[in-house]
């Protein structure tokens, strides 16, 4: 069959579409790019807020409509939540429940009697990754989280906390790197919580990740400031860990913070930080804020600026509150209005683009590790685009696509382009 795999939302998404291109090509199956080649689609939606409800039921549309006679299977957290209904109504063949991703492809395989082949069927070196032009992995860590932040409703989809074992992680990434792939992002619903089901923690994954692979990159994805010990960040020692961490915040008032459920206050965030930028050299830390959270106080809002202008993030993913049925909050009293999260969210990306400004800025004339991931034409000129260990995106002029992607060349680091998105830099090799 050809099979086409499609994510909405978060990196865990994206890594569990990963796991499931690969276990579809080993079962003989071809991955295909486009949806109207697919004879069958799966698509993991998101249901974090009630506008990306809005954007899974647009893609199931979109899909239903550019391959009618396709089959059609939706996992995510819009079918845990109950969102996708029965399915009938929206044209999907087969639901498919967070907890029961894991078996999807072997559900979809008995379901339409399909044989399975066996792995070495498969050509050699095919890569899931790069079938679906991808140069970087999201390696799913495990699933779910035993906190209950009052906004969250991907905790209440996710169900409890589920880890992958070490060594099933480790031989992911060594089949990944066998294939090419030079970087990967570890990730999870709560990374931080790796292991309190079986008895580990993230300092021992990663351990064990850097003794015994030997992939170039490793990154995290979002992990929740609290669940960092004090010598964590010893881990950053060897190079192959970038200095780059996703820390969310959600927040600058503590007031807020309590509201939210969540089990930081800004001076340990703060103290945190301090201490992740004194260990780790050219350390880089973004993190998200919800703006108008219910009974967000303009003398609250006036906190969250100035914490985010006194910290000086690399970047900042701002989200405006979107109540979700099911969680604590949607039942709050002083639900903010729409126009007050809008003017709110402008003086915030406004903030927070001038710091970003501020973080590349101080990443010229410096030498750089880029790993460069794609190319395009602009204006008749083939331009690459990479990143830094520490997250700075970069461009640079090249001759053909070939002589750069996917290649970790050392750089040095030149001016900011016009548009204040990218640094140009110059490869020294």
């Amino acid at each position: 069959m050809n099979i086409h795999l499609k994510a909405l939302g978060c990196r865990l998404n994206e890594a569990e579409l990963e796991s499931w291109a690969l276990e579809f090509q080993q079962a003989g199956h071809i991955l295909v790019n486009d949806v109207q080649d697919a004879d069958l689609t799966v698509l993991n939606t998101c249901a974090v807020t009630t506008e990306a409800v809005k954007k899974s039921r647009k893609l199931i549309n979109r899909v239903r409509r550019e391959n009618p006679t396709g089959k059609l299977v939706v996992s995510g957290c819009m079918v845990s939540t109950g969102e996708a209904g029965t399915g009938v109504e929206l044209g999907i063949d087969m639901l498919v429940d967070n907890s029961e991703k894991d078996k999807l492809v072997q559900r979809v395989n008995r379901r339409w009697q399909i044989p399975i082949m066996p792995e070495g069927a498969t050509l050699p070196n095919e890569s899931a990754l790069f079938a679906r032009n991808r140069q970087r992995a999201f390696i799913k860590i495990q699933d779910g989280c035993r906190y209950r932040c009052s906004y969250c409703i991907v905790t209440i989809a996710r169900g409890v906390e589920k880890s992958r074992s070490i060594d099933t992680i480790l031989a992911e990434i060594n089949n990944l790197e066998r294939q090419g792939v030079n970087e990967i992002v570890l990730t999870g619903v709560h990374v931080g919580g790796y292991g309190s089901d079986t008895n580990t923690d993230l300092h021992t994954l990663v351990t064990s990740i850097l003794e015994n692979t030997s992939i170039p990159r490793i990154r995290f994805a979002s992990v929740e400031p609290w669940d960092l010990g004090e010598n964590f960040f010893s881990l950053f020692e060897n190079k192959r860990l970038m200095p780059h961490m996703h820390l969310p915040i959600q927040s600058g008032s503590d007031t807020v913070l309590k509201r939210m459920s969540r089990r930081c206050h800004t001076t340990e965030f703060s103290a945190l930080l301090t201490h992740a930028k004194n260990a780790v050299h050219g350390f880089n830390v973004t993190t998200d804020i919800i703006v108008g959270f219910p009974g967000e106080t303009n003398e609250e809002w006036q906190e969250t600026l100035q914490f985010v202008s006194d910290i000086g993030f690399g970047h900042v993913h701002v989200f405006s509150y979107s109540a979700r049925e099911g969680t604590k909050a949607a039942n709050m009293a002083d639900q903010i209005g729409a126009d007050i999260k809008t003017q709110r969210s402008r003086e915030l990306i406004e903030l927070t683009g001038a710091q970003r400004k501020d973080f590349l800025r101080a990443q010229i004339d410096n030498e750089a590790q880029v790993l460069w991931e794609s190319t395009r034409d602009n204006n008749g000129q083939l331009v690459a685009y990479g990143y830094t260990e520490n997250y700075a995106r970069v461009a640079t002029r090249v001759a053909d696509a070939d002589s750069v992607r996917n290649t970790i060349k050392t750089c040095n680091i030149g001016e900011l382009d016009a548009n204040g998105q990218h640094l140009w830099a110059t490869p020294l090799d």
